[in-house]
């Protein structure tokens, strides 16, 4: 079917969205957009599969925009949520962008500010309303948030509201809003936890998928790098940063800590305008920053995975991974955010020898082996300080026994292999005194 949809022209929207579309110069649809959007039309629930970086975000808002078409009322018609503000933000502005030619209100609502002047803008009046599963329940619990009107819900990034544990809260959301409604899931993998929610939610659904799960670009060149520790990941940084061809990079950690400690240094560095954002970074400070990353102003972004899905930023030359993620999705995310559109992207990560575990089933995930460089020689090599090594062998330790139940941990493995050793020794011992060098009892063992 969607080969009869090679240009937006194909499908049946009215003449505001074909200008919005036509303002934003998008020419062609992508896969997703070609497969979801004539099924949304035509009323259907969906269960879009689809990786980050494919055009999502229109395939359902585009459909949206057009059965809402124009403002009526206060309460809204459609509700998107999403995982976190930063993705709350993007889809509000891609809705934004393509009803610029109708009056329809877009609102986005997301915690990290007061309450008060969101429930002020929605009690003004909003048709398509985006919202985080907390922030939601809670307007709505404060009774500013009328769910009557609700034709259409959207569940974005399904697979990482059930990573976050939002499954409560979505529950809560399908009790009170009404029963007769179009049902719309996307992910961009299918765990068996986002297959159980799309049984909850989705009634006789059309499923879409535009590449297998997992699937990263075929844009994106990635690279690792086995590197021996902390120090020595800062060093790689500080190197690989003064390269000219690195214009627009965004480097992924695991913690708040890590996040704030490589900003830091790298600012000292003067290697670029650099920011660093996390969840306990103010709204504004985080929108701020993200922006400027967008418009060029930034050259370095520091983050832990609270951009790594759903943050449009075109034209991000690399993706660095300073800590391995260990939700393995997350990884497919996290590179995502380079090589979009068709355009070439690298993504490099550093990996320690506890890390080593995860890359393997980061590879069984994305079914493709991940191209291993050696270290630079201009790089600084450091000596892995005890406590880090001690952290890493434990967690080595940790990952042998998610293989092996049986596994009792490198001390004891050392024990057990000392015990062997001096019974082994003792047990040599007792035949010598025993028995003479050529076999026979010697006289010892028998007294005179």
């Amino acid at each position: 079917m969607s080969d009869s949809y090679q240009n937006f022209s194909d499908f049946k929207l009215n003449k505001q969205l074909f200008s919005a579309i036509d303002d934003l110069g998008y020419n062609q649809p992508t896969s997703i957009q070609k497969k979801a959007i004539p099924l949304i039309l035509a009323g259907h629930d969906l269960f879009g599969i689809a990786p980050t970086g494919t055009g999502k975000t229109a395939a359902f808002a585009i459909p949206i925009i057009m059965k809402v078409k124009y403002a009526q009322g206060v309460d809204p018609r459609a509700l998107v949520l999403a995982p976190t503000k930063e993705l709350v933000i993007q889809i509000e502005k891609n809705f934004k962008e393509f009803s610029t030619h109708t009056d329809l209100r877009i609102l986005a609502i997301y915690g990290g500010i007061g309450p008060t002047a969101q429930m002020e803008s929605v009690r003004e009046g909003v048709d398509i309303l985006v919202a985080t599963p907390g922030r939601f329940l809670d307007l709505y619990s404060r009774e500013a948030i009328a769910v009557k009107q609700l034709k259409t819900m959207v569940l974005d990034e399904a697979d990482k509201m059930m990573d976050m544990g939002f499954m409560p809260q979505i529950r809560r959301i399908l009790e009170i809003i009404p029963v007769k409604r179009q049902n719309l899931l996307f992910s961009a993998t299918m765990p068996s936890r986002v297959i159980e929610l799309s049984e909850e939610f989705l009634d006789f659904p059309q499923k879409v998928e535009v590449s297998p799960q997992a699937t990263t670009a075929e844009t994106i060149a990635q690279e690792i790098y086995y590197v021996p520790n902390l120090r020595t990941k800062i060093s790689f940084l500080e190197w690989i940063l003064s390269k000219e061809s690195f214009n627009r990079v965004m480097i992924f950690t695991k913690t708040k800590k890590n996040a704030d400690n490589i900003y830091k240094y790298l600012e000292r560095k003067k290697l670029g305008e650099i920011r660093v954002i996390h969840a306990n970074k103010g709204q504004n400070t985080r929108i701020n920053a993200l922006n400027e990353f967008k418009d060029g102003g930034v050259r370095i972004l520091v983050t832990t995975d609270v951009t790594s899905r759903g943050i449009d930023v075109s034209d991000v030359s690399h993706v660095i991974n300073f800590d391995v993620p260990r939700v393995y999705e997350d990884y497919v995310h996290r590179i995502g955010r380079t090589g979009r559109a068709e355009k070439d992207g690298v993504s490099i990560t550093l990996v320690n020898d506890s890390e080593k575990y995860h890359i393997s089933k980061i590879e069984q995930l994305i079914r493709q082996k991940i191209t291993i460089r050696d270290i630079p020689p201009e790089v600084e090599i450091f000596e892995t300080p005890f406590l880090e090594k001690q952290e890493m062998d434990k967690e080595i330790d940790w990952q042998k026994k998610q293989e092996d139940p049986s596994f009792k941990g490198a001390f004891q493995e050392k024990k057990k292999k000392y015990k062997d050793y001096k019974s082994k020794s003792k047990s040599s011992k007792t035949k010598q005194i025993r028995f003479g060098k050529s076999g026979g009892r010697s006289k010892r063992s028998f007294g005179k």
